[in-house]
């Protein structure tokens, strides 16, 4: 279980992981750019699908006001390769099988449910920003009314 706690101002923690063609991506490779990281449970849950589809829906909003957004998560290239297919998703989900990046970032940590405790993600999204540093961490995410509030702090945050 990971005790990592991010901290706006810190450094992100580097990652270096495929996307769903196999392409590796790497906190490196997006220097100078604002990126948004959600990390979640599961490909093709409802809960994930929501989520992806409201990332998606506001993706031009989000381009304008400049970053990059990448969905994380620990499932294969090839669930992801489907996952934005049937989704029509307009950018990259990144494979964390390993589950390195998870910790490195802190969402890694233990759920429960009906009483049974589990490993698993913690639905949690990152801003950083252009220095490689973390503008702002949203922990426990609540699907519903989560990007518009993303949207709205990018936009203040200029």
């Amino acid at each position: 279980m990971s005790g990592k706690e991010l901290v706006p101002g810190g450094k992100a923690p580097a990652f270096s992981v495929p996307d769903q063609d196999g392409n590796q991506v790497s906190l490196g490779s997006l220097k100078g750019q604002r990126v948004v990281l959600y990390f979640y449970p599961k490909d093709h849950t409802p809960g994930c699908t929501q989520e992806s589809c409201d990332f998606r829906d506001s993706f031009s909003r989000l381009e304008a006001v400049g970053v990059r957004v990448f969905g994380v998560s620990r499932d294969p290239e090839s669930s992801h390769r489907k996952f934005k297919d049937k989704l029509g998703l307009p950018f990259a989900l990144l494979s964390d099988t390993e589950g390195l990046m998870c910790e490195a970032y802190g969402v890694w940590k233990e759920k429960s449910l009906y009483g049974r405790k589990y490993m698993g993600i913690e639905r949690t999204t990152v801003v950083i920003g252009t220095d490689g540093n973390i503008e702002r961490v949203y922990s426990k995410v609540s699907v519903k009314g989560h990007v518009d509030q993303v949207i709205r702090d990018l936009n203040g945050a200029d």
